[in-house]
């Protein structure tokens, strides 16, 4: 009877250990583990609504449970201005009332220096909230891995 017992025992716990040492399966990330930081990188402007909208809601919904950080570049620039159009397009929320739901989020809004001198803007020119992009902005937003989503 004891050698069916052991022989039971070994046997679940071979199948514990081929379970769990099998690809795509994961142990669950300790409780005190750093968050993944999500970086969302928009280079679209208000000519592309769709794109523009869909970054900022990704970046939105993706603060609730992430770190997050949006780097605006090219034509981003425009909308990140203080004087930007409100953009809208479909059920999206507004630019202005996607950049504020972050921004009170404590979301991390970036605008490529090199972008927005090339748009004859300065800092001044940004929206409240916004700040000129610096390279250790991009490593320091979050204390795990980086996903990127570009638009």
């Amino acid at each position: 009877m004891r050698k069916h017992i052991g022989l039971a025992v070994l046997a679940a716990a071979l199948s514990a250990a081929l379970f769990f040492a099998r690809p795509g399966v994961k142990a669950a990330p300790a409780a005190d583990a750093p968050k993944d930081g999500v970086f969302v990188h928009l280079t679209a402007g208000p000519k592309d609504a769709h794109r523009v909208l869909m970054a900022l809601q990704m970046a939105n919904l993706m603060a609730d449970s992430r770190d997050v950080l949006v780097y605006g570049d090219i034509h981003a620039i425009e909308v990140l201005l203080k004087d930007a159009p409100d953009i809208e397009y479909s059920h999206f929320p507004s630019s202005h009332k996607a950049l504020q739901a972050l921004l009170e989020k404590k979301v991390t809004v970036l605008a490529c220096p090199g972008c927005l001198k090339a748009a004859g803007k300065t800092a001044e020119d940004l929206r409240e909230g916004v700040q000129v992009a610096n390279k250790d902005a991009f490593f320091g937003f979050t204390k795990g891995r980086i996903l990127t989503l570009d638009y």
